[in-house]
């Protein structure tokens, strides 16, 4: 009794803190708005920036980061497409960004967990490889767009084929869960953003905070101002002083109820009060975070574990086994479809691959599934649109669905091409080693980059060329030398066999690693102190156990293997 009574409370506090969890997400990614909400429609309103497909491709990464919501930022791109302010063609490269800016939840989620380095280690390469499968397919399409067009051509044929009728907006069924408490905290008038970014007058100067819940839209008449004379062919004009007056129809609100959350009546500006939701989310998030893996490590062990890890890990027999990731993509999409959110999918798996419940080869298709399963919602919130608008929303939709299918057909069909997988594991590996790597890779994948690139794209594709290229070709030749010196090292000079000719900086992060850890060693993060010797020397030899042991005792809990033994 005193044990089911445990695993009862246990179970209740795990509900309780994922919920919360989920809430602090959406309270993050509304703080976000708030901060950057207006940033990202001025943004997007620029079509200077917008024709050049560079400049479009991290405009997306960046605004959807900015927000923090890849619905956000595609809603806007298709009220833009539909409005005639920015065509389809155009779009593509925002859509491509967009995909990539949503892999950044999981990440910052994984860093929660660097309290305890294997666990670290695994969380950080099941979040890492979203992010790596979502820029190598960038890589990959976009020049391939860029020439011929692909993505567009197939999406409009697709328009052409079928006969596409205005629907329904999809039922978005975490936030009817959610939403009671979140509206509690803020409620946000997302239209605003769009309105900013379609140069709606005077869009610029409301707030995003909404405060009339309950309002009616009425039409009456008044007496509008003539700007156009050609109007006084239909109207009744007549001149008061210096200005033509017209009797017309216009649109009032009227406001009917206030809404309940706690900063409806607030003085502060957005901003301030994006910082300050933006702070308080993220301590819940993390506290939240820490919990539940907390929880998981004490309730996932023994027999429970096994049970866990058959469930999500489980194999057909052969020769159904190429089947197995494939169920997994479905899986994802589905629960994605469910949650209306990759974001929530993504970052609620990360601490059952921290734990090891969930391994990373079987977290690469999930998060693939997750990338299919949000362009779905975006297709059944593209069919809900006006009938005059409907064709550009859908063939967007389309475009974001074509362009994932396409990234899956070439980083997973084929075994071999699975190469996201390895390239997590060799971050999850240095991040073992050195506890700043993610941070690094969050500040260089996703704002220092994307910001370089879209600065240099500005300056004219002459610019990019002479600085990007040469950058573009050293990298390229270190990847190929470095492929060769693991595989057939024979066939390179001497000299070009390893990288020791070059100075230690240049090739390792010790030296890096040195100064990071004396800047913190008065700090009060113990994760940031050097290591003892031993522990230095038996994590830097992990890289070549690694090719013994196929990873297993880095990628699989420690725990669940020794129960798996007994």
């Amino acid at each position: 009794m005193k044990h089911v009574i445990k695993r009862i409370i246990m179970t209740v506090l795990l509900i309780a803190f994922l919920y919360v969890f989920v809430c602090s997400l959406d309270v993050l990614s509304s703080a976000f708005q708030l901060v950057g909400g207006k940033a990202a429609g001025d943004i997007f309103g620029d079509n200077t920036i917008l024709a050049n497909p560079i400049a479009g491709l991290m405009l997306g990464v960046l605004v959807t980061i900015l927000v923090q919501s890849s619905s956000t930022s595609s809603s806007i791109v298709v009220s833009m497409v539909s409005s005639g302010l920015l065509s389809v063609e155009a779009s593509i490269p925002i859509i491509m960004g967009v995909n990539v800016g949503t892999s950044v939840t999981s990440t910052l989620v994984s860093l929660a967990q660097s309290g305890e380095r294997n666990e670290f280690r695994r969380a950080f390469a099941g979040s890492a490889v979203h992010g790596i499968f979502n820029w190598m397919t960038v890589v990959v399409l976009l020049p391939i767009e860029i020439g011929t067009g692909f993505l567009y051509h197939v999406s409009k044929a697709c328009i052409e084929s079928f006969n596409i009728q205005s629907g329904e907006t999809t039922p978005d069924i975490l936030k009817v869960i959610t939403e009671p408490f979140t509206h509690l905290i803020i409620k946000l008038d997302k239209s605003v953003i769009s309105a900013i970014a379609t140069g709606e007058t005077g869009a610029r100067n409301r707030s995003l905070i909404q405060k009339w819940c309950k309002f009616n839209e009425l039409t009456v008449l008044k007496n509008i101002t003539v700007t156009n004379q050609t109007e006084c062919e239909v109207l009744h004009c007549f001149q008061t002083g210096n200005e033509t007056i017209a009797l017309k129809n216009d649109t009032e609100i009227e406001n009917l109820q206030l809404c309940n959350h706690i900063f409806v009546n607030t003085t502060l500006s957005d901003t301030a009060i994006g910082f300050i939701l933006l702070v308080a989310s993220l301590f819940v998030l993390c506290v939240c975070l820490v919990l539940i893996v907390k929880l998981l490590n004490s309730a996932l062990k023994g027999k429970m574990a096994q049970v866990m890890k058959k469930v999500f890990n489980t194999d057909f027999p052969y020769p159904f086994g190429w089947l197995n990731g494939y169920l997994a993509i479905i899986v994802g999409a589905v629960m994605t479809f469910i949650l209306q959110s990759s974001s929530v999918f993504t970052s609620a798996i990360v601490p059952l691959i921290g734990i090891g419940v969930i391994s990373l080869k079987r977290a690469y298709p999930l998060c693939l599934g997750s990338n299919i399963g949000t362009t779905t919602t975006a297709i059944l919130a593209a069919l809900a649109s006006p009938a005059e608008q409907l064709g550009n929303a859908v063939q967007v939709a389309l475009i974001h669905l074509f362009f994932n299918l396409a990234g899956i057909l070439i980083w997973y069909s084929i075994p071999c091409m699975r190469i996201p997988i390895q390239l997590a594991k060799v971050f999850g590996n240095v991040t073992a080693c050195y506890r700043w790597f993610p941070i690094m890779y969050l500040l260089l994948s996703f704002i220092l980059i994307p910001g370089t690139l879209f600065g240099l794209s500005m300056a004219g594709w002459i610019v990019l060329g002479a600085i990007a290229g040469p950058i573009l070709i050293i990298v390229i030749l270190i990847v190929i030398i470095n492929i060769i010196q693991k595989k057939c090292p024979q066939i390179l000079p001497s000299k070009l066999r390893s990288w020791d000719f070059l100075p230690l900086w240049m090739h390792s992060f010790s030296p890096l690693d040195r100064v990071l850890t004396a800047c913190c060693a008065h700090c009060c993060c113990q994760s940031c102190r050097p290591i003892t010797d031993n522990a230095q020397k038996s994590i830097r030899d992990q890289p070549q156990k690694h090719a013994l042991s196929k990873e297993s005792h880095c990628y699989d809990n420690t725990v669940n293997i020794e129960s798996a033994r007994l």
